[in-house]
């Protein structure tokens, strides 16, 4: 089990730092930033400055999308990334939420968000690559042939599909174990499929963790159910609340969603918190003492999940960071 941690782009530098170090100090093995340019800071030169302060761990976006910049300017921003820190930089996709909408515009068609994993694996590989909106082939002859692993955020089955068949892995922004393994279980059939090896194909349970009490815990990170139904809102949309397609158990919480803000993406003072239950947020999150969040984890982990990544946006990181590399991660260290 790989553990990572994730920050949005309102950590301060010299904060990041911090953590950063603390956080490889204390086993876990990757940093995501959220990609979303308006409401926060610009996530890559944060992820250039942390990986001059790490030996190890890797960085990436969670998520990035294809739409926000022309691609040469993405590949060359990858590729580059990769080589200064020598392949420790991986990608995260997805339609474009946050980052899109907050502008007025619709997010990606996952067909595009799929050739956009293609393309940037090739272009950090330093191969000639064309795409729609260049009409000269793009190639980068400083390129020094990094495999860069890259990801794709899904819950509805059709980026599930696209996941396992164009990605290294699947991004899943949930901590509960059974919609884990039905989502896993899904990229990891349409790879086979597609007669792909998916033997190293990685999953990856994104959510917030928080130590004490039941209350306490609860009410710290009820903002990620709301975030969480805000996406489900658009399988809902696209499939149905009844379909076959899609859990009930994943549906089901959003019935009275009235909305979102998403001037308040990810943060606990989004208006729009008065549908999420306790049973939610405990199912969602990983939540209670040392030995809640191992065994939950290991429930993860049979699911088919081989990343548990930490929202560390709900207080107390310090504090976060150094119990999981004490407690926790520890129980999960190879013998």
């Amino acid at each position: 089990m790989e553990f990572g941690i994730t920050f949005k782009g309102f950590v301060e530098p010299d904060r990041a730092r911090y953590l950063v170090r603390a956080a490889e100090y204390a086993g876990f093995s990757h940093c995501w930033f959220y990609d979303s340019h308006i409401l926060w800071r610009e996530c890559y030169p944060a992820i250039a400055m942390c990986m001059e302060h790490t030996t190890k761990m890797h960085f990436g976006p969670l998520v990035t999308n294809p739409d926000v910049r022309d691609w040469s300017v993405a590949g060359s921003l990858f590729a580059s990334l990769n080589k200064q820190s020598n392949g420790r930089f991986e990608i995260a996709v997805g339609r474009g939420d946050s980052s899109r909408r907050v502008m007025g515009k619709k997010p990606a068609p996952l067909s595009r968000v799929t050739e956009f994993v293609q393309k940037m694996k090739a272009m950090v590989r330093g191969e000639e690559v064309t795409y729609p909106e260049c009409p000269e082939p793009v190639k980068f002859p400083w390129a020094v042939g990094h495999d860069m692993a890259a990801w794709i955020g899904a819950y509805g089955p059709l980026a599930l599909k696209a996941a396992g068949e164009a990605a290294d892995g699947v991004v899943l922004q949930i901590g509960d174990p059974s919609l884990c393994k039905w989502f896993t279980d899904q990229c990891i059939e349409a790879g086979k499929a597609a007669g792909r090896d998916m033997s190293k194909f990685r999953s990856m349970a994104a959510a917030p963790a928080y130590f004490g009490t039941k209350e306490k815990a609860i009410e710290a990170t009820k903002w990620f159910p709301a975030m969480v139904g805000n996406h489900v809102a658009d399988i809902v949309e696209k499939y149905g609340a009844d379909s076959d397609l899609v859990p009930k158990s994943l549906t089901s919480y959003i019935e009275k969603r009235r909305g979102y803000d998403y001037s308040k993406h990810g943060q606990s003072d989004n208006p729009y918190l008065d549908f999420i239950t306790p049973d939610i947020v405990e199912s969602f999150c990983v939540l209670g003492e040392p030995e809640d969040h191992i065994a939950k984890i290991r429930e993860l982990e049979a699911a088919g999940v081989t990343q548990f990544n930490i929202y560390l946006d709900s207080g107390e990181e310090e504090e976060i960071i150094a119990r999981y590399g004490r407690e926790v991660i520890p129980a999960f260290a190879k013998n």
